[in-house]
């Protein structure tokens, strides 16, 4: 396992008007991991805020950055340069529009797919490092196409109804956490499907013989 830090953003808007927006759900994950594992308060630095901990027997840095979203590039290039850190250990937390609400996937590389912030940070730090991408889904009413619908619905608040999914989802991402810094991605996904999807228990088989399929007999209902 490495030694090295590993940089883990969480993408988002800063300030209270911004903070329940589906766009921030990656401020809420990075403020989770923190939270869960001990990590101090957040204090100012590199045009964001960021705390610090260690996690598996590995230093991490949390940072969200302050710079509005598409200018997180900024942020995450000066604190890389200043502690030295390949693109590879870096870590990101954004909100994703192609994946249903709840949903998660791990991605190392890639485009930006026209994500803001993504598209800062390709510009600041390259293309190559991993994402964790966090299922808001699209608005059901219009297609995709439709520029201004889809900011409509990214910069409004979580409804009430989403705590039913989001709270599970932010807490499995902080519980499992520590695959990710191991580097088991896979791992990671499949314990936070599970714990924000349990399987249903089975039905238990009904007791005594089974229906004899003769009206009147004793097992049949219809000759109740």
């Amino acid at each position: 396992m490495s030694s090295t830090r590993l940089l883990v953003v969480g993408l988002g808007n800063p300030g209270p008007a911004y903070a329940g927006n589906r766009h921030n759900i990656g401020f809420m994950a990075a403020e989770a991991i923190a939270r869960r594992h001990g990590f101090g308060p957040f204090r100012a630095r590199f045009q964001g805020e960021i705390t610090d901990g260690t996690v598996a027997g590995r230093p991490i840095l949390v940072l969200k950055p302050m710079t509005y979203m598409n200018e997180s590039g900024r942020s995450v290039g000066a604190a890389a340069r200043f502690y030295k850190i390949p693109t590879e250990d870096i870590l990101v937390f954004h909100d994703e529009l192609d994946l249903a609400a709840g949903k998660l996937r791990c991605k190392d590389g890639g485009g930006h797919a026209g994500h803001n912030g993504l598209r800062s940070l390709h510009g600041h730090v390259g293309p190559g490092y991993r994402r964790v991408r966090l299922g808001t889904g699209r608005p059901g009413d219009k297609g995709p196409g439709d520029k201004q619908h889809v900011v409509g619905h990214v910069l409004k608040d979580f409804a009430k109804a989403d705590a039913a999914w989001l709270d599970p989802l932010l807490d499995a991402i902080a519980e499992q956490f520590p695959l990710l810094v191991k580097g088991d991605a896979g791992a990671f996904m499949s314990k936070v499907a599970l714990a924000t999807n349990p399987p249903k228990p089975k039905r238990a088989n009904p007791s005594g013989p089974p229906d004899s399929g003769v009206p009147g007999s004793p097992e049949d209902p219809r000759g109740v």
